[in-house]
């Protein structure tokens, strides 16, 4: 495995995810109390999701949580990852963020997707403009004069009009994607930009990290150079054989998603069950692939992907049953990366 001297920062991407025999609701206060835990262990940022009627992961309101981690959090920076922006108007976030950023001056990560994060009929509950996505990039360019101060420019209906409060700070407007568009708008826009691995199990990482690097044009409003990460699934505990045990609970999500079923986490002893033969090319490629094992073993991948993909930070996605593995897994990977 490959050796890297690279030095590389790691961040959080927490989902809110449900389980079995837990109430939704204790999985949002798990976020907020997970993002004090990552800040004491030194962890750079901790984003949260967007995700709507989905038994599986209840974070449907990022930056309620992100002022709930504001409020209780110093140094971490702390954002979406992100907003489902055609669901929204880009007024009404840029004013959500500038709220945001007034409470952690300096903190705030604005990252934005075109996904829906939802069944079509949510999505049609939330924005009942079904070709709302198409306005995307148009979407982003107001959202990001908005947030950052500027305006927009003269002609536009929003002229003149300015997202409150102001301060000498601004949000730091993030482009999520999973494939080569998001990239390719990051760099026309000159944003950093954050490649899903987790949805894609990495297909395509290396050729939307490349797409963006090539195609970037700085921009006084967004960045002076290409700023890239990855947000990798990963799951560390003090054993090997624990890792494996525990990682049956994602396991079963994953192969049950392939034929449409949805449901919270279940424990890891109750995950376990035969896969056909349809199935099992799938559970195959999901454990060869997957970044589990002691703080080592997962630290020895994350280090080999970071110099593969030229990433400076990765952010990290861990799913257990029992909030506690969780918490666990993020204690020994700081350790691992000397985080503290």
């Amino acid at each position: 495995m490959t050796t890297t001297t690279r030095k590389l920062r790691l961040s959080v991407l927490d989902q809110s995810v449900s389980g079995v025999g837990r109430a939704q609701d204790e999985a949002i206060r798990n976020t907020v109390s997970m993002a004090e835990h990552c800040e004491a262990l030194g962890y750079h940022r901790f984003w949260v999701s967007e995700h709507h009627a989905l038994s599986t992961i209840v974070g449907t309101a990022p930056e309620i949580l992100m002022a709930a981690i504001a409020a209780r959090t110093k140094r971490i920076r702390i954002g979406s990852a992100g907003v489902m922006l055609p669901h929204y108007a880009p007024f009404k976030v840029a004013e959500q963020f500038r709220v945001l950023d007034a409470l952690a001056p300096g903190r705030i990560d604005m990252g934005v997707g075109r996904a829906p994060g939802s069944d079509g009929r949510t999505a049609m509950l939330l924005n009942r403009d079904r070709n709302a996505s198409d306005a995307f990039p148009q979407q982003v360019l107001e959202l990001q004069a908005w947030a950052c101060g500027e305006g927009v420019p003269q002609g536009h209906p929003g002229y003149g009009i300015a997202a409150l409060p102001q301060s000498a700070t601004a949000p730091t407007l993030w482009m999520l994607g999973s494939s080569a568009y998001g990239a390719q708008l990051a760099a026309h826009y000159g944003l950093p930009y954050a490649f899903a691995y987790f949805i894609t199990d990495g297909q395509g990482a290396q050729q939307s990290l490349e797409l963006y690097r090539q195609n970037f044009r700085p921009n006084a409003a967004g960045s002076s150079k290409p700023e890239a990460t990855v947000c990798v699934w990963a799951l560390a505990a003090d054993t090997e054989e624990e890792a494996w045990h525990l990682f049956r609970s994602r396991e079963r999500t994953r192969v049950d998603r392939l034929t449409g079923r949805f449901g919270p986490l279940l424990p890891p002893e109750e995950a376990t069950r035969e896969w056909n033969s349809a199935e099992q090319p799938h559970v195959d490629a999901l454990r060869r692939d997957a970044m589990v094992g002691t703080a080592a073993q997962v630290g020895a991948k994350l280090r080999a992907l970071a110099e593969e993909l030229e990433v400076d930070e990765i952010v990290v996605i861990t799913w257990t049953w029992d909030p506690a593995a969780q918490r666990r897994s993020f204690e020994l990977l700081a350790e691992e990366f000397a985080l503290g």
